[in-house]
């Protein structure tokens, strides 16, 4: 075996550890050099904008929603408010899982199934970081639950916010409408900025029609957040601009006293002044409470109104139509004595019945007398007696002699057969047949008949409460007319009242109607003669009732035989006092059969107003007026009635 020498090269060895000491050394000093730049990088040039993302991690602008504005009634008594009230919200950026926060939640609180479908609705539709709310109206219960949980419920937060709020519950709904959830389709009609952090808008009524003045400017706040999203404190703020308090021109406690006397019947009472044209009471019968839909309705709720026969969602005032009957007989004479077809003296032959002159068919209208009398009101019957004892065998011969053609242009400017102009939306239009509707939308053409049932108040004839009272007023007011006004003053600046054109009648014709519609109150033989028992004021008034339903000529009227449903409604108008008239008031009962139970309620609505109000004394404090001094009227009991000095 031979031996092997092994030479070592220290000096290669050397040079190569060396070279790469050197490498690593000038890669190390490059790294470092790197990482000195980025860091002055970050410290002083992008200094700035690195401290501004920072702070937007941690400070959010937020909107400050506006206060909704009070609505209050003629004397101040508080018909619209808003109170404290608790919301279950969620930031959807601020959590890991949506689905599993909602599942925690429901096994914290009960949160149906309704409040899911609209929170994803309204979800889909904000911005990013928006606090999005669940449910609304939380108790204190369930503010409790939530606070304890908190560590468990990243993103969630109890929001304090003012909500609306009806301390009258079902009184003034048909007047005031209510707020509810903006849905997908006014979300698009917003302005978005200014409803950003308000969930609710108006929906119908005053409510939705001054939804502008009402709403308000809104707000903004910059606010510190921590890691979770919840609010340190406020770094800076820009306070909304409140929206304007209304003053209506409504008589909250001749309202009560309308909705109480109307009791169970389905029905409607408007009162309206006829100097300024201003609504002092609007009740529309059934009603529901407004504040069901503060918040969101549940279905299950909403479909109990949607279905109920008795339609307490429809506001009768505004959207009921009607065959006036008798009411419009006053019209009917004040055109007749205009157009020179009869004078006071004018008389018409009575037999209880009318036949058609040249009508072959010998077809006989008959006078509301002939079932119980089968006769009629007097042998010859002049206007004021066909008045006071609503004669339709007179008035069948008065529309005879008018024509449809007279009877349709002398009753267009009362108001009757297009929309009066109320500050609210929806209003229906009646129907005041012509011949030239006929023509159009029957195509065919018109019959003397018809205009001889359009001469008590039936036939095609349709008015609304409101187009009634409206055209009544106009007649209490002999001829100077003024659009019906809900809205009295904003911020206590009055509003100016819109006057219609004045029906030019001679003042005679206006004496002479006013002084046979009070023998249907004050004359012996008026057809609502008990309603003047202890009146301390002369009333001018008529009465009426129109069929639901065709009554064959062969035969009679039933009420054993006929449904309720089916059954005559009620109706009175009637203004006072008569020698100037304050007040108008106009009531229908559906299916009322009797017109004396409509003119009752009128009467006790005029007291309310013109005997009730001068009992306004003692100073009381009013707990529905927030910061405001009143006397009596809280609980609009009369001596109890509160009036705002402001």
């Amino acid at each position: 075996m031979s031996d092997q020498i092994s030479l070592k090269d220290t000096f290669t060895e050397r040079r190569i550890y060396f070279e790469r000491t050197i490498f690593v050394g000038i890669f190390v000093v490059v790294l470092l050099s790197l990482l000195v730049v980025r860091y002055f990088s970050l410290q002083i040039t992008e200094h700035d904008t690195y401290v501004t993302q920072s702070d937007r991690n941690r400070v959010q602008l937020q909107p400050v929603p506006p206060k909704r504005g009070l609505i209050y009634d003629r004397n101040g008594v508080l018909l619209a408010e808003n109170r404290p009230s608790y919301s279950l919200t969620i930031v959807k950026e601020h959590i890991d899982n949506l689905d599993d926060t909602i599942v925690l939640l429901r096994q914290l609180i009960e949160i149906d199934d309704d409040h899911i479908k609209k929170f994803r609705r309204l979800l889909m539709r904000q911005r990013p970081h928006a606090s999005v709310p669940l449910k609304f109206k939380l108790t204190e219960e369930e503010i409790a639950i939530i606070s304890v949980n908190r560590y468990r419920l990243p993103g969630v937060d109890v929001d304090a916010q003012l909500a609306r709020h009806y301390p009258h519950g079902e009184l003034f709904t048909h007047v005031l409408g209510y707020v509810g959830r903006i849905n997908e389709k006014e979300q698009f009609e917003i302005d978005e900025v200014n409803y950003s952090g308000t969930n609710e808008i108006g929906k119908i009524g005053l409510e939705q029609y001054y939804e502008k003045e009402l709403h308000g400017e809104v707000g903004s706040q910059n606010v510190e957040t921590n890691a979770r999203g919840r609010v340190l404190r406020v770094l800076e703020r820009s306070d909304p601009e409140p929206g304007q308090d209304i003053t209506l021109y409504i008589d909250a406690y001749v309202q009560k006293v309308a909705h109480e006397a109307l009791g169970d019947y389905r029905g409607s009472v408007v009162a309206i002044d006829p100097k300024t044209g201003g609504i002092i009471a609007m009740v529309s019968t059934p009603s529901f409470d407004a504040n069901m839909f503060v918040g969101g309705i549940s279905s299950k709720n909403y479909n109990v109104l949607l279905q109920s026969p008795d339609r307490p969602l429809v506001n009768r005032s505004l959207q009921g139509q009607y065959a006036p009957g008798s009411t419009l007989k006053p019209i009917f004479g004040l055109a007749g004595l205009h157009y020179g077809m009869v004078t006071p003296d004018s008389v018409v032959r009575d037999p209880g019945w009318y036949l058609l002159p040249g009508d072959k068919s010998n077809r006989l209208y008959r006078d509301w007398t002939w079932k119980t009398r089968r006769t009629g009101h007097a042998k010859f019957v002049a206007m004021e007696q066909a008045i006071a004892e609503s004669c339709d065998t007179y008035f069948y011969d008065l529309a005879y002699q008018l024509g449809i053609d007279r009877i349709h242009d002398f009753s267009e400017p009362f108001g009757f057969g297009s929309k009066v102009g109320i500050d609210i939306n929806n209003e229906r239009s009646g129907l005041l047949p012509s011949r030239e509707w006929k023509r159009r939308y029957k195509r065919l053409p018109w019959y003397p008949g018809e205009t001889i049932n359009t001469g008590i108040g039936q036939g095609y004839l349709l008015v609304t409460p409101l187009q009634l009272a409206t055209g009544i007023a106009a007649l209490a007011n002999r001829g100077v007319h003024f659009s019906p006004r809900l809205l009295k003053s904003k911020n206590d600046e009055e509003m100016p009242v819109p006057q219609l054109a004045t029906i030019e009648v001679d003042d005679k014709h206006w004496d002479f109607i006013h002084h046979a519609m009070s023998q249907v109150v004050h004359g012996p033989r008026g057809s609502a003669n008990a309603i003047s028992r202890g009146a301390q004021y002369k009333i001018g008034g008529k009465t009426g009732t129109a069929q639901v339903i065709g009554i064959a000529q062969d035969e009679e009227y039933d009420t054993d035989k006929i449904s309720a449903r089916h059954r005559d409604n009620a109706l009175f108008v009637g203004f006072a006092p008569l020698a100037s008239p304050k007040i108008v008031v106009a009531v229908i009962i559906e299916n009322g059969e009797k017109s004396s139970r409509a003119a009752s309620i009128a009467r006790k609505v005029l007291d309310a107003y013109l005997i009730d109000q001068d009992m306004l004394n003692a100073p009381v404090l009013n707990d529905s007026v927030v910061g405001k001094k009143v006397s009596a009227r809280s609980d609009l009991d009369r001596g109890q009635l509160a009036v705002i000095s402001r």
